[in-house]
C-alpha cells in the first residue's frame, strides 16, 4: 500500500527548503536529497490535509519522464540508493518511492510553460487582452481549443503562499540573458511536444505543463525538480476532449473545483478538503501513472 508523508524529518541532514509539495536536503559532494511529500497545494497555497501516497505518484512518474527525455536534454537525477544517504534508523520503506538523490544545481529563476491548449491562467489572459505572455493569438479561440502550435509562456516564481504571474519572453531575457533564456525556452518546447506525441498514443492529451531548470558550475543546463506529473500538468483523456468546455483531467481538478464553491479568498490557510475529493484525486493520479507510463499501485 501507499505510504503517507506530510512532511519528511530527517534528523542528521540540512534542510534547504520546503516547499508546497517537496523538502530538498543537502548532501555532500554537492548532491541533494529530493523528498516527494504528500502535501496538496491549489491556487499556490498548501491546503491542511495530505493525499496519501501522491508523493509516490510524483515521484514515480516524473522519473519515468526524466528517463525517456533523457536524450533531449540531461536531469538532475543520480543514480544513488537512498540507503547510503538517508540517517541511520530511517525507516526505508517511508522514502524509497517518494525520494531521489539529485545534482545540486542553480535554479534558474522561471516557471518554464509550455501550452498546446488555451485553458486555465491562458484561457482568462486572452479573453482579456487576445494574447499570451505577450504572443498575439488568432481571434476567436475557444476554452480548451488546441493553439496553432506550442507556445512557451513563461511565468514568475513565486514564493509558498504567493501566486505566479504570467510574464512575456523579454522579461525572461532580462532576468536570465538571450543565451540561456534561448536554450530553456527550446527545451520546454522540444520536451513538451515529444511528451504529448507519446501520451497522445496512450490516449492522454497534455494540454499544458510546467518545468524547472537549473544550471551546473560550467553552465550546463538540466531539467530538475518534478516532470509531467499531474501537479505540473493538464491530462486529459483524449475520449471525453470537447472544445469549448473546461475537459475532464487527471490531476487536482476535483480539488479545484471543489475550492471554487468554497467562501474562500485563495489565501492561507486553505479549508480542509473532504475525503470523498480526496479519494478522487488520488484515484485520477494513480489512472495517469497506469496509464502513461505502465505502473500500477501495490
Amino acid at each position: 500500500m501507499p505510504t503517507t508523508l506530510p512532511q519528511s524529518n530527517l534528523p542528521g541532514l540540512e534542510l534547504l527548503h520546503r516547499g508546497k509539495v517537496r523538502d530538498v536536503y543537502a548532501l555532500s559532494d554537492d548532491r541533494l536529497l529530493m523528498v516527494a511529500t504528500d502535501r496538496l497545494s491549489a491556487f499556490d497555497v498548501v491546503l491542511p490535509n495530505p493525499i496519501p501516497g501522491k508523493g509516490e505518484m510524483l515521484t514515480q512518474i516524473s522519473n519515468f519522464w526524466f528517463g525517456k527525455t533523457a536524450h533531449l536534454l540531461p536531469n538532475h537525477l543520480l543514480d544513488v540508493p537512498l540507503a547510503e544517504v538517508l540517517p541511520p534508523g530511517t525507516d526505508l520503506a517511508l522514502y524509497e518511492k517518494r525520494a531521489v538523490v539529485t545534482r545540486r544545481l542553480k535554479p534558474v529563476p522561471v516557471e518554464a510553460i509550455a501550452r498546446g491548449y488555451l485553458i486555465g491562467s491562458g484561457w482568462k489572459d486572452y479573453r482579456t487582452t487576445g494574447s499570451l505572455c505577450g504572443i498575439a493569438l488568432p481571434a476567436g479561440l475557444q476554452q480548451a481549443q488546441q493553439l496553432p502550435a506550442p507556445i512557451f509562456t513563461p511565468s514568475t516564481k513565486a514564493a509558498v503562499g504567493d501566486h505566479d504571474e504570467n510574464v512575456s519572453y523579454d522579461v525572461v531575457v532580462d532576468t536570465v540573458g538571450a543565451e540561456l533564456a534561448g536554450k530553456v525556452r527550446d527545451a520546454t518546447l522540444a520536451i513538451y511536444q515529444w511528451a504529448a506525441a507519446y501520451a497522445a498514443e496512450r490516449g492522454i492529451i497534455i494540454a499544458d505543463t510546467k518545468f524547472e531548470f537549473g544550471t551546473d558550475a560550467s553552465g550546463k543546463l538540466y531539467v530538475m525538480d518534478e516532470m509531467l506529473t499531474p501537479d505540473s500538468s493538464r491530462f486529459w483523456p483524449a475520449d471525453e476532449y470537447r472544445v469549448g468546455i473546461s475537459p475532464p483531467s487527471y490531476d487536482k481538478q476535483f480539488v479545484r473545483d471543489y475550492l471554487e464553491t468554497q467562501d474562500w479568498n485563495k489565501t492561507a490557510p486553505g479549508p480542509v478538503i473532504p475525503d470523498n475529493v480526496i479519494a478522487a484525486t488520488a484515484a485520477k493520479y494513480a489512472e495517469a501513472l497506469q496509464r502513461l507510463a505502465g505502473i500500477k499501485l501495490d
